[in-house]
């Protein structure tokens, strides 16, 4: 078992985590969730030994390896399944041994210490472990060496993954993964056999391959049975529960303290009165959970709609120099579009995208434009265009040379940089910070396309919220690649295959792709159910549409209780004056009946509340 006990951690100054305790017991898949900085990978550099706590105490088993994913990427002329091969340090040396010892005695004990841990079928569990992050049987037997930084860190994961270690430690595995790799990974994880927490922010992992979350919340851990959506319903119900005891505390702290303030002079009521200041003094306030909001994302509407088709393709042919890449497009994007493009990496989807962004000019074939269209397109590399020295507001104020100061000011704070946060440099944001500024200058212009290839990997789970509010609030057309399964089930209603350098539909769902991806086949060999797709887009305009209601009943609820909660405060400022109920009884009686109504009303609200979240939720 992991126990994590009375754990405090500071960085820099700063407290991280203060007197945490966790206990994870042995073969437990856990998730641990918190906001970006929070300290999660901090908490996983003291699990490790690399950082010091400042006071408290992680105990683990004394024989458990821990198993962590590299910080660099490994590099060499090892072919790669050696590379991974070697991740078991225990089988390489065993095997070293083998070939010099002459003792029988000695070569009987590593024989059966080989067998032990199934030593002879580890070629093959090391190439099926390859092959599910990506890479071919002949990508397998080059040289790491002459692969990108990207697919190297893949043989990390694959290489840890090989290992096994007693604690499994993984830090946003998927970030260097496509949607094929993840569906792949969750998985994987799902049936790993010793302990595992993994940070992510991936809800669909959380929710597959996972069975507890250790949630890090104001610098506190808690552990929680389930899923990342049991956690959150859990958490929503205890946030209300908190909610409902500290008013009722607070309630019960003004009558003690107006019964105090109104007799403590007097002798006869002198005891009572000093009774009841113990009686305060005894009430220990209740720790609620932390609410922090989240900055919403928006994508600025484009004046007005262009006739359909907004792109078409013929017969068209793209690629780089004299290499076709994808051939035969004949395809069309119109205004009210969701398009999630599937397919392997190294496919084309990249291709694709920088074809429809205009970015890359067909070698064959015609691509129809509609007139005037504007098109967004956001891809993860383009965070290192942003200027370092340069601030939020410097990267507007470009965009807008000749506006007034308060113009320009507004629409840094609509991007998500309101105040001084407007003027913090570019190198001291984080990665979602960044990713928030260039998704807000991609879409600067008020486009009637937007592309975003890979746009979650530097935001939270509450941030991929708001980006999915933002994609189905969006009036236009949106193409997405992404390995966030969640965020393309919210989002999209159609699908695109690339593979086998062609582009077709494809008429199964996302649960159907899972299966295939699972299974080993080609999708494009596959015949997934045939559905009607004029039909499947109506059913998920209509599932977006019906959400609306819900987001507005919410809204509704959160206003009645705000309006509820200052009735509240006026009702007990007037009631805390205990000379009401001597010179009019009668009114501090009918106050005394509206405020238990209010409070019913309000508890009545939260209810609607709730019920209204988790119908949201759901849909």
């Amino acid at each position: 078992m992991l126990v994590i006990d009375d754990l405090t951690v500071r960085i820099a100054g700063r407290t991280l985590i203060e007197d945490a305790s966790a206990r994870v017991p042995p073969g437990a898949r856990v998730g641990l969730v918190g906001r970006n900085g929070t300290g999660k990978s901090t908490l996983f550099n003291v699990i490790t030994g690399d950082l010091a706590a400042e006071s408290g105490t992680v105990e683990i088993p004394p024989r458990w390896r821990i198993g962590r994913l590299a910080q660099e990427a490994p590099n060499g002329p090892e072919p790669l399944v050696e590379v991974v091969l070697k991740a078991d340090r225990e089988r390489t040396a065993l095997l070293a041994e083998a070939e010099t010892a002459t003792d029988p005695h000695r070569i009987a004990e590593i024989q059966t210490r080989l067998a032990d841990i199934d030593a002879h079928s580890a070629p093959a569990r090391a190439a099926a472990i390859l092959a599910g992050l990506g890479f071919s049987a002949a990508d397998q037997l080059r040289p790491c060496a002459e692969f990108s930084g990207g697919w190297r860190m893949r043989v990390a994961l694959a290489a840890t993954l090989f290992e096994q270690p007693d604690l499994l430690l993984l830090d946003e595995p998927t970030n260097y993964l496509d949607l094929e790799g993840t569906l792949w990974l969750q998985d994987h994880l799902a049936k790993y056999p010793h302990t595992l927490i993994v940070i992510s922010h991936d809800r669909d992992l959380l929710d597959t391959a996972v069975n507890q979350i250790l949630a890090l919340d104001a610098k506190k851990l808690t552990l929680y049975r389930g899923g990342y959506s049991d956690f959150e319903r859990l958490r929503r119900e205890r946030i209300v529960l908190d909610q409902k005891m500290i008013k009722k505390q607070e309630a019960q702290k003004k009558h003690l303290q107006a019964f105090v303030d109104r007799f403590r002079a007097k002798a006869t009521k002198a005891r009572q009165a000093q009774s009841r200041l113990k009686m305060l003094a005894r009430l220990e306030p209740i720790a609620a959970l932390t609410i922090d909001d989240v900055r919403e994302i928006t994508f600025p509407a484009p004046e007005k709609l262009l006739s359909p088709p907004i792109i078409a393709t013929d017969d068209v042919a793209v690629g780089y120099d004299q290499r076709v890449v994808l051939s035969g497009l004949n395809l069309r994007v119109d205004n009210d579009d969701r398009i999630a493009l599937l397919g392997s990496n190294g496919n084309g989807k990249s291709t694709l995208v920088k074809l429809l962004a205009g970015r890359l000019a067909p070698m064959q074939g015609k691509v129809t434009r509609a007139a005037n269209l504007k098109v967004a397109y956001f891809a993860q590399h383009q965070l290192d265009e942003l200027t370092p020295e340069g601030s939020p507001y410097d990267h507007v104020r470009e965009l807008m040379p000749d506006q007034p100061e308060a113009k320009v000011r507004s629409k840094v704070g609509a991007i998500g940089f309101s105040g001084q946060a407007g003027n913090t440099l570019v190198k001291s944001l984080s990665g979602g910070e960044k990713a928030r500024l260039m998704l807000g200058l991609a879409t600067f212009s008020a486009p009637h396309l937007i592309i975003l290839d890979e746009p979650t990997n530097h935001l939270d789970i509450d941030s991929r919220g708001a980006l999915i509010e933002a994609i189905n609030d969006f009036p236009g057309a949106v193409v997405l690649v992404s390995h966030d399964r969640y965020l393309l089930e919210a989002c999209a209603d159609r699908l695109w295959l690339v593979a086998g350098g062609r582009v077709a539909p494809f008429e199964g769902d996302l649960d159907d792709y899972r299966k295939i991806v699972l299974s080993g086949e080609k999708p494009n060999e596959t015949k997934p159910p045939q559905i009607d797709r004029a039909e499947a887009r109506r059913a998920a305009a209509e599932k977006r549409a019906e959400t609306a209601p819900l987001r507005k009943r919410i809204a509704d609820a959160e206003l009645k209780i705000a309006q509820l909660n200052r009735q509240l405060g006026k009702l007990d400022a007037t009631l805390s004056d205990g000379a009401l109920f001597t010179t009019d009884p009668a009114r501090a009686a009918e106050l005394s009946k509206t405020r238990a109504n209010v409070v019913a009303a309000i508890a009545q609200a939260e209810e609607d509340w709730l019920a209204a979240s988790s119908a949201l939720e759901s849909a």
